[in-house]
């Protein structure tokens, strides 16, 4: 069930390689390839969602652009256009707390590549210089070290470690967490 959603994709942050922009519908084909495949939601979600999950997942993150300003981006490749992935913030749940989240998916295709990294580093520097946020966080499996190679290199360090339920699966994640510094003031 696409959404009404005509608003053309914003400009948001560019890197030496990447986008990253708001989502549009017309990214419903790109993001099933992430989300609709077993190996790469395996390490964040247990499972690959539907199409109709995927769906509700874009429907989510278009509504967040409405009323919070950022969400989950699409990741573009500046060489070729190609959206390989989805980096950005979210306001996440951590026990009794709200937390601002910087959270990535990529095509298996682009793992390894670096592109996780340079899109988490560019979330995290637009939260502290664009939203004023005092502090980051990002919600890693235990088991998935790809992730929490990239939350190590955006200079986050664990903090607390909890079980979280997703899908009617219990599983292990770490909190990872980094400081607004001096000189990432606006």
């Amino acid at each position: 069930m696409p959404v009404n959603h005509v608003k053309k994709a914003e400009f948001l942050i560019e890197t030496k390689r990447l986008i990253l922009r708001e989502m549009t519908q017309s990214d419903y084909d790109a993001l099933c390839k992430i989300m609709c495949d077993e190996e790469v939601m395996r390490a964040a979600y247990e499972q690959a969602f539907t199409p109709e999950e995927t769906q509700n997942w874009l429907n989510r993150h278009l509504k967040r652009y409405e009323e919070c300003g950022f969400g989950l981006w699409a990741v573009v490749l500046k060489e070729t256009g190609e959206m390989i992935g989805q980096c950005g913030l979210t306001m996440q749940s951590w026990g009794e707390r709200k937390l601002l989240e910087i959270g990535y998916l990529f095509q298996k295709a682009y793992w390894h590549k670096g592109y996780g990294t340079e899109a988490a580093a560019a979330c995290k520097e637009y939260a502290f210089t664009v939203l004023d946020a005092q502090s980051v966080y990002s919600m890693v499996r235990d088991t998935n070290t790809a992730a929490q190679n990239v939350a190590l290199r955006n200079g986050m360090k664990i903090i607390d470690k909890a079980i979280k339920n997703f899908r009617n699966t219990d599983m292990r994640f770490f909190l990872y967490s980094a400081e607004r510094s001096e000189e990432s003031m606006p």
